[in-house]
């Protein structure tokens, strides 16, 4: 059984993310969605509502486990008894930032290759942090995100 991990701080879930999570789900026997704690950015969802937003988002998707994690990456795939890390590219800079950290990740676990997603040309310019920036300055970021996601922004602005 082939069991890939796509991993991210999904904050918030973009129409790109959901995208690239059904792609990889349909490619592997189980895909494991690890919410990740980045200790360097503040989040605008806590990792709770990260979690419970993605599994709403998937539950029509029988292979998919949604978790959160901290630490190493590699040491949450090992946990996992993963194959695979599966990472998506919006462009050449993602490929640049991501191939250094696939070798390292790969020296640290030979049992985990990381495959790269090419992430469809409609959603190449959606960035979890872009959404954010638009979202705080009250730009349009409707056709960014879920429905679902952008009624929890909703809410979250009239509060």
């Amino acid at each position: 059984m082939k069991t890939a991990v796509f991993p991210g701080s999904f904050d918030p879930v973009t129409n790109g993310h959901l995208d690239l999570i059904k792609r990889s789900a349909a490619m592997f026997d189980k895909l494991i969605v690890g919410v990740l704690v980045n200790i360097g950015k503040v989040p605008l969802f806590s990792l709770e509502e990260r979690v419970e937003m993605l599994k709403e988002l998937t539950k029509e998707i029988p292979n998919i486990e949604i978790t959160s994690f901290e630490g190493l990456l590699v040491d949450f795939v090992e946990e996992k008894n993963a194959d695979v890390i599966v990472r998506g590219l919006r462009s050449a800079q993602d490929f640049s930032y991501e191939l250094p950290l696939a070798q390292a990740n790969y020296k640290m676990n030979t049992n985990a290759d990381t495959i790269f997603l090419a992430t469809l040309p409609e959603y190449s310019y959606i960035s979890s942090s872009g959404v954010k920036e638009i979202y705080r300055f009250g730009g349009d970021i409707k056709r960014m995100v879920p429905d679902f996601v952008f009624d929890k922004l909703q809410t979250k602005k009239s509060k």
